[in-house]
């Protein structure tokens, strides 16, 4: 993308639909005047005097307990340096949103315009009432350190700078697996620490907690390594001042096990990475250009073990492994600070993590075969379902051991499914899917790409490298579009009418008639058909000149699904085509069948659709827990309609009797599970969360899927079509830009799977 593309793009995102990244959404009713009136005065002054006999019952009343202050002065941002507060609020906003989308935290960023540390700390204090925990952010060195040790002593909520503590946390968890691989003692290794800054002396201090030797460490700034007899030391770079007589990075190096880079892009070359200890461990965290190329490094030394601070290479030291989760375990038992004891669990969390099998979503979400304990998997990947429960436990835990915590918890089985359910936002999954795409991107038909929309979910599509664009339609008019949005890509245009591609419409023209002819289709009227850009770009799939294809914005489902089905056609063994719609709810992910194509199935056909939608929902790396729905439950209607589902849920038993499956069942018991052990103790749902919806009939699904997407702000992805033996998808009427974006995203994910298959079928033939 060019730097003035990207510049535009930055600028819109953070001002359209409206200026910023987060908002204050109300928890409370507030519809009736009643409601008014407890939200406000006079209701309002009861909780104020119950707070005002007890503070502590500021928990109780109000959302202190989840809400971290987010708190800069802007002197040291990302790499921008010292540019302000009002500058710093975009990243301050960016951390807010953070903290909420990993671990449902909400966030107040505070900008404050102060540099001196003496007036900074009075204000943090002075504001401190309002926040459950404060979360410092891009303040300069060394100012950074006396505030946070002052803060920290004279608060009584949790506080980090997280610039520093975050990465030092990470880095150590990963340094941790790094060493156990290259058979090494931390006691024992050479580490070099380039770097000088808050960041770089937390994390020396953090892995000499974990055991590395003030003698096996060597520091470097601006000015090479920080020795005793350099002059003007300040207390913070004298504490890791060395007697060794090396004046170079070059020196440095010679010999040593460990590089922890916090400096400058491409200051270590192949010379110094050779002259390293066997088996160096070497993390370049430098952003975006770390200290050494990755592929150089990983050429240079065979027996390297590689971390960086980017995400298209293995081992990421992302601090979003960290501090959502650390003050979600700190809050929650309302810890009165974060102490040693819990930034180590936390290290400890995240490295037991990495050696545990990887859930299968992961894997899917990063094109990995298999994730394993190894030198290219280090640390747990930022997408793990499992980092909201197994690091908010470590530091709660360690904050009750070391005598913090000031509500305890006792129930640690219960406390672990409350932090599995804050994992359902929508944003994770659409990232964890988005990613899946973008591992392998495929080639997508837009068949209308004369529609505006189209056009921009296209450029959205190329600039993300979620796939590459195939655009069909008048070429003049698309240009114009593509002018007009500034997508200056070069992608392929194709218009089926024209003089220039009638050689290949003659082509897909005579292959549609070798499957049609026996259907009354004559050559001329193939050739007809191939002009209409819905039949063409099907063909263009079937032939494998694109890999996928998407159509239906401006045109009725019928005329879209038409074509699709007589030129790609049902895969091996599939009776009917049916459709899901993946609904992203506070719950999760939700599929409901069939919502486009069958209108009244039989039983048969009905068990069949829920298989074909079980094997769409493994595809996204989740176990399928199937709920076929009717107005009875288990067969109590004699109702024909009822005893329809009855037989489906038979069928679906024998046909694949270890897919977890029931009903008939109504809907309301099928996502309540309280409900359901209650009254229906016997069901296989029970005790699981329901992620399959399968409707009785389209009227029912269609109908449900639409009143959800529209009351409840629900997210939904489709109709996601199931049973072609190529990838095709059509879209809603009138699809938003962020809706064809996501049915790009799931189509590639689609043709991706149907690869694979085919590849699988080739070798096994």
């Amino acid at each position: 993308m060019k730097k003035n593309q990207q510049r535009r793009k930055a600028l819109v995102y953070h001002a359209k639909p409206k200026p910023g990244k987060t908002e204050v959404v109300p928890t409370k009713s507030y519809r009736t005047q009643r409601d008014l009136a407890l939200a406000y005065s006079p209701g309002v002054a009861i909780p104020c005097e119950e707070i005002e006999k007890q503070v502590e019952n500021i928990y109780k009343y109000t959302n202190k307990g989840n809400l971290v202050g987010v708190i800069s002065n802007g002197t040291a941002v990302l790499g921008l340096g010292d540019i302000g507060p009002e500058a710093s609020k975009p990243v301050m906003e960016g951390k807010a949103l953070l903290f909420k989308i990993f671990a449902d935290i909400d966030v107040f960023d505070i900008e404050i315009n102060e540099k001196d540390p003496e007036k900074f700390i009075k204000t943090v204090k002075a504001i401190a009432p309002t926040f459950g925990g404060i979360n410092l952010e891009d303040i300069k060195a060394p100012e950074a350190f006396e505030i946070e040790n002052r803060l920290k002593a004279e608060l009584e909520i949790p506080l980090m700078h997280d610039d520093q503590h975050g990465t030092a946390i990470i880095s150590c968890a990963a340094l941790i697996n790094a060493l156990e691989l290259s058979n090494k003692k931390i006691e024992e290794v050479r580490i070099v620490i380039s770097g000088a800054g808050a960041a770089a002396i937390s994390c020396t201090r953090l892995y000499q907690a974990f055991g590395a030797k003030k003698e096996n460490i060597v520091m470097l700034d601006s000015k090479g390594v920080i020795r005793n007899s350099r002059p003007n030391l300040s207390s913070h770079k004298a504490e890791f001042a060395t007697d060794r007589k090396i004046d170079t990075l070059a020196e440095a190096m010679t010999e040593a096990d460990v590089f922890i880079g916090l400096s400058q892009p491409n200051i270590l070359d192949e010379n110094m990475l050779l002259s390293m200890a066997k088996n160096p461990v070497v993390f370049a965290m430098a952003n975006p250009t770390p200290e050494i190329d990755y592929d150089l490094a990983c050429s240079t030394r065979a027996d390297i073990i590689m971390a960086t601070g980017r995400s298209d290479h293995p081992n990421q030291v992302n601090n979003v492994l960290g501090f959502p989760f650390i003050f979600r375990g700190a809050l929650d038992v309302r810890a009165t600070k974060i102490n040693e004891s819990m930034k180590m669990a936390a290290v400890e969390a995240l490295a037991e993590l990495a050696k545990q099998p990887v859930p299968e979503q992961v894997n899917i979400a990063y094109e990995e075969i298999k994730l394993n304990f190894g030198k290219d998997y280090i640390i747990p990947k930022p997408f793990d379902p499992r980092l909201i429960v197994e690091v908010p436990i470590a530091v709660a835990k360690a904050a009750i051991t070391s005598g913090v915590a000031q509500e305890p918890i006792d129930d640690w089985q219960r406390y672990e499914a409350e932090l599995a359910e804050r994992l359902g936002g929508h944003q994770k999954i659409l990232r964890m899917i988005h990613d899946r795409a973008k591992s392998d991107p495929k080639s997508i038909v837009f068949a209308e790409a004369d529609q505006l929309d189209i056009i921009k979910a296209a450029q959205i599509v190329h600039e993300e490298k979620i796939g590459i664009p195939i655009l069909l339609g008048n070429k003049e008019i698309i240009q114009d579009l593509m002018e007009s949005i500034d997508f200056e890509a070069e992608v392929s245009i194709i218009d089926p009418k024209t003089e220039e591609h009638i050689e290949s419409r003659q082509l897909y023209a005579r292959a549609f008639w070798e499957t049609q002819k026996r259907r009354g289709k004559t050559l001329y009227e193939c050739d007809s058909l191939l002009k209409e850009r819905n039949y063409y770009a099907a063909m263009m799939v079937r032939a494998g000149d694109a890999d996928t294809m998407l159509s239906g914005f401006s045109r009725k489902y019928p005329a879209v699904v038409k074509p699709i089905l007589e030129v790609i056609g049902k895969a091996k063994g599939v009776d009917r085509v049916a459709a899901t719609n993946l609904m992203l709810t506070k719950r999760g992910m939700l599929f409901l069948s069939d919502t486009s194509i069958n209108v009244d199935p039989e039983p048969k056909e009905l068990a069949k659709i829920a298989l074909m939608t079980a094997q769409t929902v493994k595809m996204f790396g989740v176990e399928p827990v199937v709920a076929l729905l009717s107005f009875n439950n288990f067969g109590s209607s004699p109702f024909p309609q009822a005893k329809k589902v009855s037989k489906a849920v038979s069928y679906l038993h024998r046909m694949l009797p270890d897919l977890v499956a029931d009903g008939p069942i109504q809907s309301d018991f099928a996502l309540n599970n309280e409900m359901l052990a209650e009254r229906f103790p016997f069901s296989f749902l029970n005790n699981r969360k329901v992620n399959t919806l399968i409707f009785p009939n389209l009227d029912a699904a269609n109908i449900s899927y639409k009143i959800i997407k529209e009351l409840d702000n629900t997210q939904s992805i489709g109709p996601i079509l199931m049973g072609l033996s190529d990838s095709a998808h059509i879209l809603q009427l009138g699809a938003t830009v962020d809706e064809i974006v996501n049915m790009a995203t799931i189509a590639v994910i689609d043709a991706q799977e149907k690869l694979k298959l085919k590849q699988k079928n080739d070798n096994t033939n």
